[in-house]
C-alpha cells in the first residue's frame, strides 16, 4: 500500500471514477484541481493548485509516493490554457516529482497523439505520432517529457493513451477505443504494484473485438482487460446510424478532434 497517492485533474470525469474506485491503493487519497471538489473523506487530502503554478505543484508532491496524473486541458482548446496546463503544467509536475524522490506516475496521455492515423491501420506504441489537435500535440510532449526524465533521472511512468473511459461506448468510433472502467482500475492497480515498471507506452483499451491497438509491447505487466466493447453494438445500431464513410469519425482514429479548428484566445 502507498503512503499517499495524488490524483490531479480529481474533480474531471475519470478523476472522479479514480477518487472512488482508487481508496484501497494509499493510507491516503490527495485529490486536487482547479476545480470544485466534494468535501475531504476520512482518508482524504484535497489541494486547490494551478498546474501552471510551479510553486503549488511543488508544494502538492511533497509527501506523495505514487501519482496519477489526470489533470489538465482535456479537449481542443486555445493554445494559451493547453500551454498552462499540459505543457508548463507537466513539466512543474515531473520537476516536482523529482524534487519529492521521484513517485511513480501514470500519465493519462491520448488516443489523439495518434488521431490521424486511419482506422484501416493497426498501431504499434513505436510507431510515429500523429496528433490531431493542439491538444494531441501537449499530450506528444508528456509523452517526451517521461520519457526523457525516465532515461536522464530513472523517473518511472506509465504512459496510457487513453482511448475513450466511459461506462459505456457513446458512438461507434468507440466501439474500438472503450476502456470500461475496471479495466482502468485494474490497469492503475499493476501500475502502482509491479516491481519495475520503466517508461511503457500502453494504449488504454479494453480487449474490443474492433481495437486498432497492439498492446503486446507491455504484457510484462500482466494486466489483461477484460471487457468487450461489442456487447454496446446491437444497441448503439438501433439508436443511431453510422457515420458516413468519410466523416471523420469514421475515418480517423482521432475522429472529430481530427476536423477541430484552431482556437483562437
Amino acid at each position: 500500500m502507498l503512503n499517499r497517492l495524488l490524483i490531479t485533474g480529481a474533480a474531471g470525469g475519470l478523476g472522479k471514477m479514480a477518487r472512488n474506485r482508487l481508496g484501497h491503493l494509499a493510507q491516503t487519497l490527495r485529490l486536487s484541481d482547479i476545480g470544485e471538489m466534494a468535501p475531504a473523506g476520512s482518508n482524504e487530502e484535497i489541494v486547490t493548485c494551478d498546474l501552471g503554478d510551479r510553486d503549488a505543484v511543488m508544494k502538492l508532491v511533497e509527501g506523495c509516493d505514487g501519482i496519477v496524473h489526470f489533470g489538465g486541458v482535456s479537449t481542443e482548446q486555445a493554445f494559451d490554457p493547453i500551454l498552462n496546463a499540459n505543457i508548463a503544467g507537466v513539466y512543474n509536475l515531473y520537476e516536482a516529482a523529482r524534487a519529492a524522490g521521484m513517485p511513480r506516475i501514470l500519465f493519462a496521455s491520448s488516443n489523439h497523439t495518434i488521431g490521424f492515423y486511419t482506422q484501416d491501420q493497426h498501431l504499434t506504441v513505436d510507431m510515429p505520432t500523429r496528433p490531431d489537435s493542439l491538444y494531441g500535440v501537449s499530450k506528444c510532449f508528456g509523452e517526451a517529457l517521461a520519457s526523457m526524465y525516465f532515461d536522464k533521472f530513472g523517473q518511472e511512468t506509465a504512459i496510457v493513451r487513453i482511448g475513450s473511459c466511459f461506462p459505456e461506448p457513446k458512438d461507434h468510433r468507440m466501439l474500438a477505443t472503450w476502456m470500461s472502467e475496471d479495466d482502468f482500475v485494474a490497469l492503475i492497480e499493476r501500475v502502482f504494484t509491479i516491481p519495475r515498471l520503466g517508461c511503457p507506452v500502453i494504449w488504454g483499451k479494453s480487449a474490443n473485438d474492433r481495437s486498432w491497438w497492439d498492446n503486446s509491447a507491455s504484457e510484462f505487466l500482466g494486466w489483461r482487460p477484460k471487457d468487450n466493447a461489442e456487447i454496446f453494438a446491437p444497441a448503439m445500431d438501433e439508436r443511431m446510424e453510422r457515420p458516413d464513410r468519410n466523416a471523420p469519425e469514421a475515418r480517423f482514429q482521432g475522429g472529430k478532434f481530427c476536423a477541430e479548428p484552431i482556437y483562437k484566445d
